[in-house]
């Protein structure tokens, strides 16, 4: 297909499918993402590979670059899918309905793909499935008390978007530490368990030592909600 730009300039999601080999094991592109998703839920990004993708599918490893041309590309197909996930059933009705739906969703969708949470806000997101969920939780927030413009509407996405990457990558992180080897933890609590104490023990730090010696441990889903609701308020308050 001729473009004004060549087609090897094309995003992904505009490019056309090869056209079908007769082969024992047809491919698409959607094909592919399920399998890398499945792989990388597995394994993590660290054991993507184009080569673990092929054995996966039975093909050799040539054949997938008929349908992305590098590991970006790959990328990008597995968020836009997982993007398919979270934009759910459409808007509800109510901008903090909507708002709060897409939120959740995205919680669910990184905790089911861990490596989800490392993508988000890295590389833009503009799959088709990326922009409807961008377009519908922006639609939803314009619509807030507190929004009376579009720099009003650009700092409300900004700080909703700040918390949901930071919300979510450090409750990934969390769960990939609670997976860690025993004697890992026990490493790290001997070797700065005593220097913590020492320090808090000096009295510079009565707030740090309120936290470390008196804090509940948070539920991570009501912590998410929580703050999310609070943010939320902070937007419709303006």
């Amino acid at each position: 297909m001729d473009t004004p730009y060549g087609s090897e300039r094309m995003p992904v999601w505009e490019r056309p499918e090869p056209r079908p080999r007769a082969t024992p094991v047809p491919l698409s592109r959607a094909k592919i993402a399920d399998t890398a998703i499945r792989l990388a839920d597995a394994h993590g990004l660290d054991g993507l590979s184009v080569r673990g993708i092929a054995k996966e599918l039975g093909v050799g490893p040539m054949r997938l670059y008929d349908y992305v041309a590098n590991r970006s590309e790959l990328l990008d197909l597995m968020v836009d899918a997982v993007y398919a996930e979270i934009a759910g059933d459409g808007p509800q009705s109510g901008w903090r309905a909507t708002v709060l739906a897409v939120a959740r969703r995205t919680r669910v969708a990184a905790l089911d793909h861990e490596w989800f949470a490392d993508l988000l806000g890295g590389r833009p997101q503009l799959g088709p499935h990326a922009l409807a969920v961008g377009e519908s939780t922006a639609a939803a927030l314009s619509r807030a008390p507190g929004i009376g413009g579009i720099d009003d509407l650009q700092r409300a996405l900004g700080a909703l978007n700040a918390f949901i990457v930071g919300a979510l990558r450090r409750e990934v992180t969390e769960r990939r530490t609670a997976r860690a080897t025993g004697t890992e933890l026990s490493a790290w609590q001997a070797s700065l368990g005593p220097y913590l104490t020492r320090m808090l023990d000096t009295g510079r730090y009565p707030t740090v030592a309120r936290l470390v010696v008196d804090g509940a441990h948070l539920d991570a889903e009501e912590t998410f909600e929580h703050n999310l609701t609070t943010l939320l308020d902070g937007i419709a308050g303006r």
